[in-house]
């Protein structure tokens, strides 16, 4: 199948499944359990083939969990894949007889914690720990009665069960992504959930992670600060298989239910528990990795003008991350703090590119002081404005702010990647194709001036300017209005009077005939 054809059979299957549990799961619990059957299908699968090395030969699924060769590998097992899974517990077991099993309920939900224990007392415990938290089988949102429950969840087995790409890792799409992209697309706007307007579609993920990683040989490790479901840092790890993250991926996540999809994330796209630390909790208030080394790699979407404790914690103004600017973000509008964060976070090699609210580039009082601190010491490489209802469940029209430590000119680039050159029309949202990605990032790499587009401004015109930031005050926009030829519309308008008058004679006179 092509990758088109993969993802249209991916979101038929997926509204199949919706479709036979429907009347009972709300469309936003019902994510969780399509993406935690997807996850378990796929550890099962991917531990499968790591206990037989890929030989077809061997039939793990049929082995008895109480094999002498099984005991013997279990501990190998957990050090390198960091959990194990007994041959019993496997996804295909379990979903070959869900139909018939009255206990299924019960027997998933002591799989799953079998799962998660099998990490205990090992260096994989943390990030094993909770995996399959979200996916609560014994719910009363799957139904009232046993029945009831285990019914709703074998529908959801067998759907996922009769999903055939072959291997995971060899599919065009990314299946755990574009799945979770179009349950968000499909029930967070219609809902009335919020989160949708978090999640960062592949293809704007795809252009933060290249702006990110440009240029870059290496990498010493790559850094979210919002992770969400881990959208933005694997596809830093799809772009650029062919460099080096040296020492892994790295985010915090403040939701539990993201934080848990971004660490199943991780294992789906192949990505030993080693080598990602994926944190829970408030990256403002309670910060993880502060005492790691800087990231050559920082990506983020924070969420947009959030409210958060700022002057009402007086230590937080001798924060190392927010000290240098001498202002706290506003309470209610937390945008900064994040950039700052990220700022402090970042090696003196490496870049930031951080999806922003337009409005802080331009607001006065703290928000400006904050940006002068960023200009006075040549932070800003680039702002760019993309176009608007390119996130799922707001039509706001984003912008992404460019920080670097290594700039060696003293100017700021301005992008207005808005138009319909860098965009392309969808049913429900504005997508960007990979030709409009090359697009922004040719330009972005060149520097150069190009017309109702692109320019470099140096850092006195921003400061006269106020320490505006937005790119309309620096990139003319197009004039789409008709043009008109002032003298050509004269004559028009003098032979138009000219007939009107003509014909009015004309009524004059039979009118005239008719009286008299």
């Amino acid at each position: 199948m092509t990758s088109a054809q993969q993802r249209a059979e991916l979101q038929r299957q997926i509204w199949q499944i919706a479709n036979d549990v429907r009347g009972s799961v709300d469309g936003w619990d019902f994510k969780q359990y399509v993406l935690g059957t997807l996850f378990y299908r796929f550890i099962s699968e991917n531990f499968t083939n790591y206990i037989t090395g890929g030989d077809d030969s061997v039939n793990y699924a049929a082995m008895d969990d109480g094999d002498e060769n099984i005991a013997a590998t279990r501990e190998d097992a957990i050090k390198t894949k960091g959990y194990f899974i007994y041959p019993s517990e496997l996804f295909v077991n379990v979903a070959a007889n869900a139909s018939k099993n009255n206990n299924l309920n019960t027997e998933l939900a002591d799989i799953f914690k079998s799962i998660e224990c099998s990490a205990n007392g090992y260096p994989s415990e943390a990030d094993i720990k909770g995996l399959f938290a979200d996916f609560d089988t014994t719910s009363n949102r799957l139904g009232n009665t046993v029945k009831d429950k285990n019914s709703r969840l074998a529908a959801v087995l067998k759907g996922v069960a009769e999903l055939d790409f072959g291997d995971f890792e060899d599919n065009h799409i990314d299946l755990f992504g574009d799945a979770y992209e179009f349950l968000i697309s499909n029930y967070a706007a219609n809902a009335g959930k919020s989160g949708g307007e978090f999640f960062t579609p592949q293809s704007v993920s795809k252009l933060i992670a290249q702006l990110a990683m440009h240029k870059q040989t290496r990498v010493n490790k790559i850094y979210d600060p919002a992770a969400g479901s881990g959208s933005l840092l694997l596809q830093a790890k799809k772009h650029f298989d062919a460099h080096i993250i040296e020492e892994g991926f790295f985010g915090q996540e403040i939701n539990h239910t993201t934080f848990n999809l971004a660490r199943m994330n991780m294992f789906l796209h192949n990505i030993n528990y080693d080598k990602f630390n994926i944190e829970l909790g408030n990256t403002l208030t309670d910060p993880h990795f502060g005492d790691d080394e800087p990231f050559d790699a920082i990506v983020s979407n924070p969420p947009y003008s959030v409210k958060w404790i700022g002057s009402g914690d007086p230590t937080l103004i001798n924060d190392d991350r927010f000290a240098p600017a001498g202002v706290l973000a506003p309470k209610s509008k937390a945008d900064f703090a994040f950039v700052m964060h990220a700022l402090n976070y970042l090696s003196g090699r490496g870049r930031a590119a951080i999806v922003c609210f337009p409005g802080i580039f331009y607001r006065s009082g703290a928000e400006k002081k904050i940006r002068q601190y960023l200009v006075d010491n040549n932070y800003v490489e680039t702002v760019i404005s993309l176009a608007s209802n390119l996130f799922y469940g707001t039509t706001i029209a984003v912008n992404i702010l460019i920080l670097s430590k290594h700039k060696t000119e003293t100017t700021t680039q301005f992008i207005d990647a808005s138009g319909e050159d860098f965009f392309k029309k969808e049913t429900n949202n504005n997508v960007l194709t990979d030709q409009h990605i090359q697009q922004i990032m040719a330009i972005f790499d060149s520097k150069d001036d190009v017309e109702h587009v692109a320019k470099s401004v140096s850092l006195e015109t921003i400061a006269d300017n106020d320490y505006n930031l937005s790119v309309s005050s620096y990139v003319e926009a197009r004039d789409t209005r008709e043009k008109v030829d002032i003298t050509q519309l004269n004559a028009e308008l003098k032979t138009t009077v000219g007939r009107i008058d003509q014909l009015r004679s004309e009524i004059d006179a039979i009118v005239a005939e008719i009286e008299g």
